[in-house]
């Protein structure tokens, strides 16, 4: 497979976006907080489950004290839209690029299907935005443009912050620091997962109208970016992580949770090669996505990373980092245990657990944007976990195992 899918030419597909102004007025604002601090306009793109549990977060955060405010919302799908803007008394757009023109938008959420984050990404860091963008970062046939979102939050020095929430329990720093101090010796093996039982995250996906049709409140063209051209269907539009075309399914979509917290304790390396297996072992019908994936990454370093999952069994793994002198293990009820290896003199080591991620990770993204910080979960954290998502995509669909060329910035199958 090579680095990015047959698809229409990216300039045309970088430049449309979206559809036409939403043509209704927005409600009123809430004003602002007289903290002393400038009040951060948020802007949301993708108005489904998850951009409004964002938009709620934010608007949460906002009543606590926090020096932010929703102002604007934009979907492709009219009914969600005007939802989401009678919900957040924010203005509506149909057009992402209008939304990231407003200029009372200082930083904005990207909650669409995975082939617009990128794109919209990029747009609004070009437009000088911050932006807090749901994972996974591309699409897994999106190789080139994960390449160019690094380059351009990297040039722009926007803050940008990948939506693992997972990464704000501060665990994970202290776990970096202990993991640099020494403590477990040289990392060798890392294991993590993720385990659900039921594809409510997908076939239980919400279909709005069951007999919705394209046209100026569906807008079908903008929904399938550079995916390959289909017929419209109801299933493909509400319940999009069903399919390839525009998922894929719990590899890209649930696993960058366990996997950019261990990359973060680990200090974000970049693989050198990536095999997997799996495949739809339980749930079938229109799903095309595996419901079952399992893959295994080496690093240049000298350590071996493998990331389990299946969404037919809930039943869970350890995360646990093993090193050559000890072991760090998380408790997920309590937080990291770090014991030494057999022989080695060192007491045992219990690392307190703080589990508010969604609040925090917004609140973490929010403080950045005021202070220029880097945020917990930023794009070079970000671009270490979607790559080796992506290589696994490749390499179970090809058969063969992935390699990445760090200097060359390619990927190879053989």
């Amino acid at each position: 497979m090579s680095e990015s899918a047959s698809a229409p030419d990216r300039r045309t597909f970088l430049a449309s976006l979206g559809g036409g102004a939403a043509g209704f007025a927005p409600a009123e604002q809430q004003a602002d907080r007289p903290s002393g601090e400038p009040t951060v306009g948020v802007g949301l793109i993708g108005c489904g489950a998850r951009g409004n549990a964002l938009a709620n977060a934010v608007t949460q955060l906002a009543q606590a004290g926090e020096a932010a405010r929703m102002v604007a919302v934009c979907d492709i799908y009219q009914p969600r839209l005007e939802r989401a803007a009678a919900r957040f008394s924010a203005t509506a757009y149909r057009d992402a690029r209008e939304l990231i023109r407003d200029p009372r938008v200082k930083a904005v959420i990207i909650a669409t299907p995975d082939r617009l984050h990128a794109p919209q990404a990029i747009e609004a860091v070009r437009a000088g935005k911050d932006v807090y963008c749901e994972k996974p970062l591309t699409h897994w046939a999106q190789f080139d443009l994960l390449k160019q979102l690094r380059d351009e939050v990297r040039r722009s020095k926007a803050v940008f912050q990948m939506g693992t929430q997972w990464c704000s329990d501060p665990i994970w720093q202290r776990a970096a620091a202990e993991i640099r101090r020494g403590v477990i010796g040289k990392v060798v093996h890392v294991q993590t997962g993720y385990f659900r039982q039921g594809d409510a995250g997908e076939r239980g996906m919400p279909i709005d109208d069951p007999q919705a049709t394209p046209g100026a409140g569906l807008d079908w063209e903008a929904f399938q970016a550079d995916a390959p051209r289909r017929p419209f269907s109801v299933s493909r539009f509400f319940q999009w992580r069903l399919y390839a075309d525009y998922s894929g399914g719990p590899v890209t979509d649930l696993y960058p949770h366990p996997l950019a917290r261990v990359l973060k304790a680990l200090g974000a390396p970049l693989p050198r090669r990536v095999a997997a297996v799996g495949g739809r072992f339980r749930f079938d019908g229109d799903r095309d996505v595996p419901d079952t994936f399992d893959l295994l990454i080496e690093y240049p370093q000298g350590f071996t990373l493998a990331v389990l999952g299946t969404i037919v069994n809930g039943t869970p793994i350890e995360t646990v980092i093993r090193g050559s002198e000890g072991t760090m293990r998380l408790i997920e009820t309590a937080g990291l245990a770090v014991e030494p290896a057999h022989g080695v003199q060192r007491p045992r080591v219990q690392i307190a657990s703080a589990r508010n991620y969604e609040q925090d990770h917004l609140r973490n993204f929010l403080q950045c944007v005021r202070t220029r910080g880097t945020p917990y979960a930023d794009i070079e954290l970000g671009y270490a976990t979607q790559l080796p998502l992506i290589m696994a995509m490749q390499s179970h669909l090809e058969g063969k195992v992935a390699f990445y060329d760090a200097e060359q910035e390619r990927i190879r199958l053989g």
